[in-house]
């Protein structure tokens, strides 16, 4: 199957889309419906969001370029030293611009 992506095929994917996350979305909502929200499901949605943190961020510290290391570096020390997540990642935003730039200059 192939949606021709001029005119209205780029408005059809778009719509494919929505309604894909949508029913993705209903569909966590609605199976978890069915689950009593114990002390061990509770910890488990706690780790979870964690690990999928820790997913997206491993990659980046491993294949990411100096300035990608230096944001993470410095969001840590920050969230460590603040104990507050967006200050940690303004910090991040700023080092990794700053380096950027500077090495690009340099």
């Amino acid at each position: 199957m192939s949606i021709d992506s001029a005119g209205s095929g780029t408005f059809l994917i778009i719509l494919i889309m929505a309604v894909v996350t949508l029913v993705t979305r209903w569909g966590g909502v609605f199976v978890m419906s069915f689950v009593p929200i114990n002390y061990r499901v509770q910890q488990f949605i706690s780790a979870m969001s964690g690990s999928v943190l820790v997913a997206v961020l491993a990659p980046l510290a491993v294949t990411g370029d100096n300035g990608a290391r230096l944001a993470l570096l410095t969001t840590a020390v920050v969230m460590l030293a603040l104990r507050k997540p967006l200050p940690a990642i303004a910090a991040g935003i700023v080092v990794a611009a700053l380096f950027r730039q500077l090495a690009i200059v340099l």
